[in-house]
């Protein structure tokens, strides 16, 4: 199945930044009830600590994705880590709300573009459910921006460009309907438009099916890496792994000096 680049509703530059919100706080609240990237732990754990900085710099994390969950369980092996959320739209509201959860989560509450990340924000960069919002050309600004810092990255998707994530996604507003009034922070407006104007769950149906069509295999995450240069000074890594009943998509650049 060939790669479809159609448009998502959470990229428009005109979308409401409160449907916006309504959408990725979705996105984190069932990443985190579900545990949905939980094969990401040793992933994680093995690249944090070949690094002497614990510090995750989280991009385009939209509501937060499932690193409220993923902070307990590698705050079990790196004490002192630190995660910061980044957004080109940030959810403020959502990254307020997370940082609560524990105090070593923050965020920038400007916007972050992932292609050219402020050089003062160092650590490990993760992506979460985000490399598919990207065409080729932005995601491998991505990763040179990446390598010419010399920071590692790790990028994580939980769909693939499948028949089978494609009918999984179409179940997606029943699973809307069923969250939503467990959403927190508790909004009004979550509840208007999701049960008595349906906007919320049409949205959700609509980018879940679009982020499976553009979700890169791997082979396309090799093709993306060889035109990064300078990509022979990173060890790279891109795997697909059973996670329950879908599939968890990985590409990790780690600077070969880790392995000195």
């Amino acid at each position: 199945m060939a790669r479809i680049h159609l448009f998502e509703f959470e990229d428009l530059k005109w979308f409401p930044d409160l449907l916006r919100d309504y959408m990725t706080d979705f996105l984190q609240f069932l990443s985190n009830k579900t545990k949905l990237f939980s094969p990401a732990i040793p992933i994680l754990e093995r690249i944090i600590g070949q690094s002497e900085d614990h510090t995750i710099i989280d991009l385009a994390s939209g509501g937060g994705g499932g690193l409220i969950w993923l902070n307990t369980k590698l705050q079990n092996k790196f004490s002192d880590l630190k995660i910061v959320l980044t957004d080109l739209y940030p959810n403020r509201e959502a990254f307020e709300y997370i940082k609560k959860q524990a105090s070593n989560l923050t965020y920038v509450d400007t916007p972050v573009d992932a292609r050219k990340v402020p050089e003062d924000l160092k650590g490990l960069r993760t992506q979460f459910l985000s490399l598919h919002h990207f065409k080729p050309d932005d995601a491998v600004m991505i990763l040179q921006n990446a390598v010419d810092s010399q920071n590692n990255i790790a990028i994580f998707e939980a769909q693939e460009r499948s028949l089978a994530s494609i009918l999984a996604m179409f179940f997606s507003p029943i699973t809307v309907l069923l969250t939503t009034p467990f959403i927190r922070p508790f909004k009004i407006g979550r509840i208007i438009f999701t049960y008595l104007i349906p906007l919320v769950p049409v949205f959700v149906w609509w980018d879940g099916i679009v982020s499976s069509l553009r979700t890169y295999s791997v082979k396309e995450m090799q093709e993306l890496i060889s035109k990064v240069k300078g990509n022979e000074n990173y060890i790279w890594e891109i795997k697909k792994i059973k996670s329950g009943p879908g599939v968890i998509l990985y590409l990790t650049g780690i600077k070969n000096n880790n392995y000195e």
